[in-house]
Parts: C-alpha cells; sequence; structure tokens
C-alpha cells in the first residue's frame, strides 16, 4: 500500500494490509515517537505501529472510568503479583503513556550515567543523552507550572516543605501555557500538555511516514537473525474485534517500544533469544497520604501534579511528589461503604493527597501469561524496600502537619482512619505487609537491559539486540536501574540516541 499516511481499523474482509518502509517503530509513546522523528528527520521512511487508537483532545474522556476504558492498556487491569497485587500504570493509545501522565521533565542524574558505565560497561552516553534533552525541552515547550496553574494543593506543598527545610521545586513539565484543569490523567483536553500524538507522531506524518492505529503487533518477523518486519492484526477499539492482517516490512530495521511490560514479550513471542529477556524487572512504587485542611483545598483546581522534592532520592531512596486524583479515585481509597463512605466523601474539597515513589532495589521479572498474549509480572518489595516504602508516608504526614493539616488519612489497613499531628509516631511502627496498603506502580524499567555483555543483557549500548541485525529496543525496558526520578526525559533522550546511531550505520 503506498501513499497511505495512517490506516486505522481494517476489517478482515480486507484481507492483509501490507506496508514498506525503511523503519518500522512499534510503539508511539516517549521513546517509539522520539526514536521514529529522529528517524524521519534523517531522511527515512517511518512506519509507527501502535495498538491504541488514536484520539484527539475533543475525544479525550472527562472521568477516571473513561480513561480507563479509552486509554488505558486493557482497563488498567496489568497487575504486579507478589505478596500483593499492585497495579501497573500504562497507556494503549496513540501517544502512548504520554497521553495520561503529568508530563513531568527531568533530566537524567549523572550518577546513573556513572552507575550504567561501571555496572553494565556502557559509556559515552551522558553528553549525547543530555544534547537530546535538551533539544527535547525546546521542542516540547518545557516550562515550570506558572504560578496561575499552581492550586492550592501545590502551593501548601510548597510551604509545608519550606516550613522543614527540604530542597523542593514546582515542577518543570512537557506543558504549553497549562491552565491548571487537572486533568492529566483523561488526556488534556485543553492540547497544552504536549504528548507526542500532538508533535513528533504528526511530524513523522509530515515527513512522509506512515502511522497505523488500533494495531497491536503480534510478532517482529525475523529470517534468520535479522528483523525485516512486524505482523499482527488490527483490532477495533470499541468492540474489541479482529480485523484485518498487517504486515510493514522494514528494509533496514525494526525498533520495538512497546512499553516494559509488552516489549519483553513481544521479543520472546518472535523467538529471539536471550535469558534476560524479561529479567531485571524494576518500578517505582507509591502511594499517597491525605491531608485534610479547614479551609477548601480542591486539589483538582491547578496542574494534576506541580510540586516535587528530590532530596530524599538517594537515602532513603524516595521521591516526593503531589498528585490530584478525581473524586471517583478518592472514593476507591476511603475506606467504608453506604452512608460512612458518602460522609467521608463530603469532605473531598477539604482534602489533598500527596504521594510517594519508593526508588526500590527490589527486582522481578515479565513473562507471557499462560495462554494469553497480555504480560504477566511477578514483582514484590523486600523488607529494605518496604521500610522505604513506610519512611515516606512519614515524610509526607509531617510535610501536611507542617502545611498545617489538622489531621492524615494514611490509608493503611488496621489503623486509625485518621491521625492527628500527635499521632504521627504511630506510623513508625506501621505494617510492612504491602497487602496493607493501596499502592501502585508507576515508572517501570527492565525487561530487555542494556550491556556490553550478551550474557547479562539483551541490548548493547546502542539499544541493538544482542546477537541480531536490524532489531533495536528503545523504551525503558533497556534501562538497567532505578532512576530515582521520572523516566520520560531518560526515555526520549536514549531513544534518540538509538536511531541517530541506527542511522550511522
Amino acid at each position: 500500500m503506498s501513499g497511505a499516511r495512517h490506516i486505522a481499523f481494517e476489517e478482515r474482509s480486507k484481507g492483509t494490509i501490507e506496508v514498506e518502509v525503511d523503519y518500522v517503530v512499534v510503539g508511539s509513546g516517549a521513546g517509539g515517537a522520539a526514536a521514529a522523528v529522529t528517524l524521519a528527520r534523517g531522511g527515512a521512511e517511518v512506519a509507527i505501529v501502535e495498538a491504541g487508537a488514536w484520539r484527539d483532545g475533543e475525544h479525550y474522556p472527562y472521568s477516571a472510568y473513561g480513561s480507563m476504558r479509552d486509554l488505558m492498556d486493557d482497563w488498567g487491569s496489568t497487575v504486579a503479583v507478589g505478596r500483593a497485587f499492585w497495579p501497573v500504570v500504562q497507556a494503549r493509545t496513540m501517544g502512548g503513556t504520554t497521553v495520561i501522565n503529568s508530563a513531568i521533565c527531568v533530566r537524567t542524574p549523572d550518577d546513573i550515567f556513572a552507575q550504567w558505565e561501571k555496572e553494565r560497561g556502557i559509556g559515552g552516553l551522558r553528553d549525547r543523552v543530555l544534547a537530546h534533552q535538551e533539544r527535547i525541552e525546546r521542542e516540547l515547550s518545557v516550562e515550570e507550572v506558572p504560578p496561575a496553574a499552581r492550586g492550592r494543593s501545590n502551593l501548601l506543598a510548597m510551604k509545608g516543605a519550606e516550613g522543614l527545610g527540604w530542597d523542593s521545586h514546582y515542577m518543570r513539565r512537557y506543558v504549553k501555557g497549562c491552565e491548571g484543569t487537572g486533568q492529566c490523567l483523561q488526556g488534556c483536553r485543553k492540547l497544552r500538555k504536549q504528548s507526542t500524538n500532538l508533535n513528533y507522531v504528526p511530524e513523522t506524518i509530515a515527513r512522509g511516514g506512515t502511522v497505523l492505529s488500533c494495531a497491536p503487533v503480534s510478532r517482529v518477523v525475523l529470517e534468520g537473525t535479522r528483523a525485516i518486519g512486524v505482523r499482527g492484526h488490527f483490532v477495533h477499539p470499541q468492540t474489541r474485534a479482529k480485523g484485518a492482517v498487517f504486515f510493514v516490512r522494514a528494509r533496514k530495521g525494526v525498533f520495538v517500544a512497546a512499553s516494559v511490560t509488552h516489549t519483553p514479550v513481544l521479543l520472546a513471542r518472535s523467538g529471539v533469544k536471550s535469558k534476560m529477556i524479561g529479567e531485571q524487572f524494576r518500578a517505582h512504587p507509591g502511594t499517597g497520604v491525605f491531608g485534610c485542611y479547614d479551609e477548601p483545598v480542591d486539589m483538582n483546581v491547578g496542574a494534576t501534579q506541580g510540586w516535587a522534592s528530590t532530596q530524599f532520592r538517594k537515602e532513603p531512596g524516595l521521591k516526593l511528589e503531589t498528585l490530584a486524583i478525581p473524586p471517583e479515585l478518592v472514593a476507591s481509597r476511603l475506606t467504608g461503604a453506604g452512608v460512612e463512605l458518602m460522609k467521608r466523601l463530603a469532605e473531598y474539597r477539604h482534602i489533598a493527597m500527596w504521594c510517594h515513589a519508593v526508588r526500590a532495589e527490589s527486582v522481578g521479572t515479565v513473562r507471557p501469561a499462560p495462554f494469553s498474549d497480555k504480560p504477566m509480572v511477578k514483582y514484590g518489595l523486600d523488607r529494605a524496600d518496604m521500610e522505604r516504602f513506610r519512611q515516606g508516608m512519614i515524610l509526607l504526614a509531617k510535610q501536611h502537619f507542617a502545611a498545617g493539616a489538622k489531621a492524615i488519612i494514611p490509608g493503611i489497613q488496621g489503623m486509625p482512619y485518621k491521625l492527628t499531628a500527635d499521632q504521627v509516631g504511630l506510623l513508625d511502627d506501621a505494617p510492612l505487609d504491602p497487602k496493607k496498603y493501596i499502592a501502585i506502580l508507576s515508572h517501570l524499567f527492565g525487561g530487555a537491559i542494556m550491556g556490553r555483555d550478551p550474557a547479562s543483557a539483551v541490548v548493547d549500548g546502542s539499544g541493538r539486540v544482542h546477537g541480531y541485525q536490524g532489531l533495536m529496543v528503545a523504551d525503558a525496558s533497556v534501562i538497567p536501574s532505578n532512576l530515582g526520578v521520572n523516566p520520560q526525559h531518560t526515555i526520549m533522550g536514549l531513544a534518540s540516541v538509538f536511531a541517530e546511531d541506527a542511522l550511522a550505520a
């Protein structure tokens, strides 16, 4: 097929849809879009193949329910199985998770590059990645959350941090003129958040590329050890019915950027041989603490996430940040039912949610689920990480009280529903059983990690799969360590470097 630029769902009656390009990129999120646009700017003909649908801003949902239905991967039903079942947050839509995240921009810390060189034998990335990150910041209009969009929750967080003498800041985000509508989780209907469906994907099309949507890839097609394309079925975004077969032939190479959960599964299903596929899964487990205030906070007025502190990144290993969630998700975090739950929800306007992300040292695995094409994540926190987890809750509680909260809602099974300032010490003995907490996994890493030695890595320092030709990985699955900061900027920087290296090969 020639001349097509965006091919959406095609009915089964269409037979096989075939496209031929120089490079095919699986996934349109931070890694996939950054790789695709770099390749296109280098003169290559590129196809982006995205499992999810393309939705414009006016079609973004208003509710969390709608976000799970329209934008999340399989209704957000992927969970990490361990001592507890914790949800994994990922999108399935054009633009990937950049559509539903808070667009937080943090440059890769210098100690990470040093760690990769020492432990993985991967050097020479720092200057190249940082140069791309500077460019990306210009192109995606990175700005500090403006005063008019900060909202009271973020202002209170800054007040609490200053009262405790913490080093903190208002976030820098890929947002152009944030209006503070608090809709990041549902997709920014104001189109202020610079998700990749608004910039790098359209630019790739404008440079002669082709985009397939509603097109989950079932396998990378190999001829011997050379990747020659990808194959799959279109899937209807509402009925989930299978449509036509598609085959995208790649004259020069395939970039897999399907996410930390899907990339290892796709590689394994395609017959790629490496004992490290699916190994070294890492994440930022986290939870929130509600602060209850006398005056209304209205946490969904203002930037969804606008304040952060990385003071505790190295010791004990935490990132603290604000997070506003809509009423239906707040209800899921409050104990009780019926009249009691309604009474507690009546306090919604007066509560602020601040959360921690643990720089966990625990590792897990990603495998194909039995009798399914879905990923199966096995992951749990060891005692040291659970102690970090508890310490994060203690810090957030102290911050709320320093900001003037009259009480906190810790959300820990077996503890009082609310704690006052003189009861914070009870958190020192909070349980270390992960089943006692309502938590999520965000900021995922690993599963196809990079390293010089094929015995301990899936890809090399250019994202090339060891032992294969024309097969690259360009998402967070290559990251071999827990960054301790939001990973989108690192993902985009690495993907840009890998695409440059492919063009130069």
